[in-house]
């Protein structure tokens, strides 16, 4: 194989969820296509990386510089703060019409096999948005792993237990479950009987 598509293979083989197959297919449909999507595809990712990074705020991605549109929409400002993994669970979320607060992405979950340490995570700042943002309620839409509810337990101490009140997804999210795979039919049962910590 030519090492620059070897190379190329390897690198979307690195991305989640994509195999070394499906990185294969992806790469050798890009370089036979001659409509210029690759060229396209290169633009936009870096023009993206150039200028999109994490909400200084919350971490969702947005304008570098600019508080995301959930931290600038003053409707969302309603005393609710959902603590999710990544962005795709603030879009699974969003996409589902369940939550009208605000978020905040912590990055990942504490694990000692990948090497996730606390410094590793986006949550220096929870305890001062929760005072300067009036809010009330904690609700924690992490994964349903041992990881998740490692994680979930070192925030609430870290937030503290008189900042706010707590809860998590209920009924609906499975044992070892992620929200990348819930319909939304799951997620508004979850949200509907989420239950106080």
């Amino acid at each position: 194989m030519n090492p620059k598509i070897e190379k190329l293979i390897k690198q979307f083989a690195k991305l989640p969820r994509v195999g070394n197959r499906a990185a294969q297919r992806i790469v050798l449909s890009l370089l036979q296509d001659r409509g210029g999507r690759a060229e396209n595809m290169a633009a936009a990712l870096l023009e993206a990386s150039a200028t999109i990074a994490p909400c200084a705020n919350c971490g969702v991605l947005t304008d570098a510089g600019a508080p995301c549109e959930f931290c600038r929409d003053a409707s969302r400002a309603n005393g609710q703060l959902c603590v999710v993994r990544d962005l795709s669970d603030v879009w699974t979320l969003e996409k589902s019409s369940v939550f009208r607060g605000r978020y905040h992405i912590i990055g990942g979950l504490l694990s000692g096999a990948s090497g996730t340490m606390p410094d590793d995570l986006n949550i220096s700042n929870l305890p001062a948005r929760i005072h300067d943002e009036n809010v009330a309620e904690v609700i924690f839409a992490l994964p349903n792993t041992v990881e998740g509810k490692t994680t979930q337990h070192y925030v609430m101490s870290v937030i503290g237990a008189d900042a706010a009140a707590f809860s998590e997804l209920a009924s609906g999210v499975p044992l070892g479950g992620d929200l990348d795979y819930l319909d939304d039919g799951t997620l508004t049962l979850a949200f509907g009987g989420r239950k106080a910590l």
